[in-house]
C-alpha cells in the first residue's frame, strides 16, 4: 500500500494557500492546480497572440507612415508642376494680349478651379496654341494634384487609426501580461510548495511512459525530423513563454522542434492548429501537430503508436504521454 505525506498546503476559494490538506484531498489539490495551469497556459498562448499582433501592427505603422512621406513628396511635385503651368499661362496672357481682350482672359486664367477656366473657352479663342496647350496641362497638372493631396489625407487618417489601434492593443497586453503574472506566480508557489510525493502525483498527470523511437516511420521527413528534436529534449523543463532550448512552454517545443528542420511554424498553439494541413486523429503520422482543450490551448507532436511528446505545465519536465490523454481539439500536418 503507497504511503502518501500529508500536503503542507491547499488551495483556498480566492486561489491562495492554506495549510493542512491531508493525504485524502492530494487528488482535489492536482485536479484543482491542473485547472489553475491550463488557465495560466491559456493566457500565456493569448499574451504571446497579443505580443505578435502588436509588432506586426508596428510594422504595418512604420509602413504606412512611409506611404504618408511618398504622397506627401508626390503632392508637393505635383502642385509645384501646376503652379509652373499656371505662371505660364498667366505669362502668356499678358504678353500677347492687351486692351478689350485682357479683363476677359485674365477673368479666365486667375479661376482658381481651372475647370472653369476650360468652360469658358469662349473668352479663350484669342490665345495661341501654346496657350491651350499650357492650360491643358493645367488641367492635368491641377487634377493630379489634387489626386496627390486626397492620398495623403488618406494614408494620414489610417496612419492615425492604426496608431489609436496599437495603443488599445498595448494596453489590452499589458493588463493580460499582469493577469498572467499573477496566475503563474500562484501556480508556481502551489507546485513548489508540493511534498517530494505529491510533486512525483503533479508530474504524473497525464501518465507520462518511457518511450523510445525505434521502430517509428513516418511519411512526412520534416515531420519525423521534428518529432527527434523534441525528444532530444525530453526532460527539459516548463518554461511560460520559453522556445528553447533549454526551456518550453506548449507551442514553444513545437515551434523549436521544427524550426531545427528550417521550417517557421506560427508561435501560438492557436495559430499552429489554424496553419499547415487538417489531419483527423485516425490519420495521425509522427511529426503531426496535435491540439487539445477548447480553443486550442495546448499542443504537443506526434511521437507514433498512440504516444505524445509535450511540453505541458510548469513544474513538469518535457515528456511522452498517451495521445488521448488530453481532450483533443484537431492536428495537422506541416
Amino acid at each position: 500500500m503507497l504511503f502518501v505525506a500529508p500536503l503542507l498546503v491547499m488551495i483556498s476559494a480566492g486561489g491562495a494557500l492554506s495549510p493542512a490538506v491531508f493525504a485524502d484531498d492530494v487528488e482535489s489539490l492536482i485536479s484543482s492546480m491542473d485547472a489553475i495551469s491550463q488557465d495560466a497556459n491559456a493566457k500565456n498562448e493569448a499574451v504571446k497572440q497579443l505580443e505578435l499582433d502588436l509588432t506586426a501592427g508596428k510594422e504595418a505603422l512604420q509602413n504606412l507612415q512611409a506611404d504618408v512621406d511618398r504622397a506627401t513628396q508626390e503632392a508637393d511635385e505635383a502642385k509645384s508642376k501646376e503652379d509652373v503651368y499656371r505662371s505660364e499661362i498667366n505669362r502668356l496672357a499678358a504678353s500677347k494680349y492687351r486692351g478689350a481682350v485682357i479683363a476677359p482672359l485674365t477673368n479666365a486664367v486667375s479661376a482658381e478651379n481651372p475647370q472653369n477656366a476650360i468652360d469658358r473657352a469662349a473668352y479663350m479663342s484669342v490665345l495661341t496654341r501654346n496657350a491651350q496647350a499650357a492650360l491643358g496641362e493645367l488641367s492635368k497638372a491641377t487634377e493630379n494634384s489634387a489626386i496627390k493631396r486626397g492620398s495623403v489625407t488618406r494614408a494620414i487618417a489610417e496612419a492615425k487609426f492604426k496608431q489609436a489601434e496599437l495603443e488599445r492593443q498595448h494596453g489590452v497586453l499589458l493588463k493580460e501580461q499582469e493577469a498572467l503574472k499573477t496566475k503563474t506566480e500562484d501556480l508556481r508557489k502551489q507546485v513548489e510548495s508540493l511534498s517530494r510525493e505529491d510533486r512525483l502525483r503533479w508530474e504524473a498527470k497525464n501518465g507520462p511512459v518511457e518511450y523510445s523511437l525505434d521502430g517509428v516511420v513516418g511519411s512526412n521527413p520534416e515531420g519525423m525530423g521534428a518529432l527527434q528534436a523534441a525528444m532530444a529534449k525530453l526532460g527539459s523543463p516548463y518554461g511560460w513563454g520559453a522556445v528553447g532550448p533549454s526551456q518550453f512552454d506548449c507551442s514553444g517545443l513545437v515551434y523549436w522542434s521544427y524550426q531545427q528542420q528550417g521550417k517557421s511554424l506560427p508561435r501560438t498553439s492557436q495559430a499552429q492548429m489554424a496553419g499547415g494541413t487538417p489531419v483527423s486523429r485516425s490519420e495521425l503520422q509522427p511529426g503531426d501537430v496535435v491540439g487539445y482543450y477548447p480553443g486550442a490551448t495546448h499542443v504537443g507532436i506526434y511521437a507514433g503508436n498512440g504516444m505524445l511528446v509535450h511540453a505541458s505545465d510548469y513544474g513538469i519536465p518535457v515528456q511522452v504521454v498517451p495521445v488521448d490523454s488530453m481532450p483533443f481539439y484537431g492536428a495537422r500536418r506541416y
